[in-house]
């Protein structure tokens, strides 16, 4: 048992320095986490089909660094996928 502590709070450690290092990034995951949160159900599903806008700097930036890129998606996957899944956009 003690031996899953020690490795838990090591990873720990080692997430939150990396989530250091990403103070831009970890704004941006905030905002669309944010945005997850209060927007309706109608509004993702009106969003879901508009037309995508041009590529922005912030994705570009996350498609050239996949350690950004997997810090991103680890913070904000879990709320956009229960949005998603209580919208009933996930089956």
């Amino acid at each position: 048992m003690k031996k899953h502590l020690i490795v838990l709070a090591a990873a720990t450690g080692i997430v939150t320095a990396a989530h250091a290092q990403y103070p831009i990034l970890d704004a941006v995951a905030n905002r669309v986490i944010e945005k997850y949160q209060t927007a309706s159900c109608e509004e993702l599903w009106e969003k879901k089909g508009a037309p995508k806008s041009p590529k922005n700097c912030a994705l570009e930036f996350l498609r050239q660094d996949p350690q950004a890129r997997t810090i991103f998606i680890d913070k904000v996957a879990g709320t956009i996928v229960n949005k998603m899944f209580s919208c009933g956009m996930i089956p």
